[in-house]
């Protein structure tokens, strides 16, 4: 059995705890749905166990380890924190870590409907975030550089899932942010992943920001493509005012990565659809709405 089959069940969550922190062994343990590098278990009421699956190296979650705990104190949307670490063992050859729980709904099952006060908590959280980073802060293999690195993944999903009527659209913001000035400024903080799934909402609004395993020092651009990633339409103008001091090469990159996640989440969606590992269901209309947001603006 190789280690993408292992079966991750409560039972096995609990004696891993046994095993290596069984002052937590005692608390409920419950499966949490989604996740795609790594699966979560609720444990308790203010814990959760990350548990790596897909993600081929334990980087990521080394990455959470390390520098969440820097990070989360001068966030002003609570994120998850780690606690505690699990190694590696006869029963579960990959790292699992035991963090604080971030309550609310991830966008990708729920919706936003308080979309200025979600804009202003979005870009709140981002000028948090994004400040210089130290010069031993991870970098990204494929994220964080210039779009025009990241063409052949842009081409490949494009071909994959564009709909036929807006291919000239979105090739044509696309090559905008290919054509955008480099960014100038020293590498900063940047979440790196931001979409649905990994962002909680509570009463209409963003509440929670997770799953910082891609967290790198790059381009801020790749972060702001949130500003129609994730919220409703007509939300992105009230974004920008409020993160403030945003050059428009910044903008023309962050929309084209807008459509370059945009079409990844249409392509896990109709990997869903059709069965395939890892596919999302749930996230091809997630996508396809922020495609249409992109292209709007």
């Amino acid at each position: 059995m190789t280690d993408t089959e292992i079966e991750i069940t409560a039972d096995l969550v609990r004696e891993l705890l046994r095993e290596q922190h069984p002052d937590l062994a005692g608390l409920p343990v419950r499966e949490v749905d989604g996740g795609w590098g790594n699966r979560m278990w609720r444990l308790g009421d203010e814990l959760a166990v990350r548990m790596q699956r897909m993600d081929p190296t334990p980087e990521f979650q080394f990455n959470e380890r390390r520098w969440l705990p820097v990070l989360a104190p001068r966030l002003p949307l609570p994120v998850p924190t780690p606690v505690r670490s699990g190694e590696p063992s006869a029963r579960f050859p990959k790292h699992w870590t035991v963090m604080t729980w971030v309550p609310g709904d991830p966008l990708d099952c729920s919706s936003i409907s308080r979309g200025d006060h979600s804009a202003d908590a979005l870009a709140g959280f981002l000028r948090a975030l994004h400040v210089e980073a130290p010069a031993d802060a991870p970098v990204s293999r494929d994220r964080g550089g210039h779009p025009k690195e990241c063409t052949d993944g842009f081409d490949r999903f494009f071909h994959a899932v564009v709909p036929a009527g807006l291919a000239g659209d979105v090739r044509a913001v696309w090559d905008d942010a290919v054509a955008a000035p480099e960014w100038e400024g020293p590498p900063l903080w940047v979440h790196g992943d931001l979409h649905p799934a990994n962002v909680v909402v509570s009463d209409g609004t963003l509440s929670g920001v997770i799953d910082f395993g891609d967290m790198f020092a790059g381009d801020p651009a790749w972060d702001l493509a949130a500003a129609w990633v994730i919220l409703p339409a007509g939300a992105a103008s009230r974004f920008f005012a409020a993160y403030g001091d945003t050059d428009a090469g910044t903008i023309r990159r962050a929309r084209g990565l807008a459509a370059l996640k945009s079409l990844f989440l249409m392509l896990m969606g109709r990997n869903g659809e059709l069965g395939l590992p890892g596919g999302k269901p749930a996230w091809g209309p997630a996508g396809r709405a922020a495609l249409d947001r992109a292209l709007r603006c």
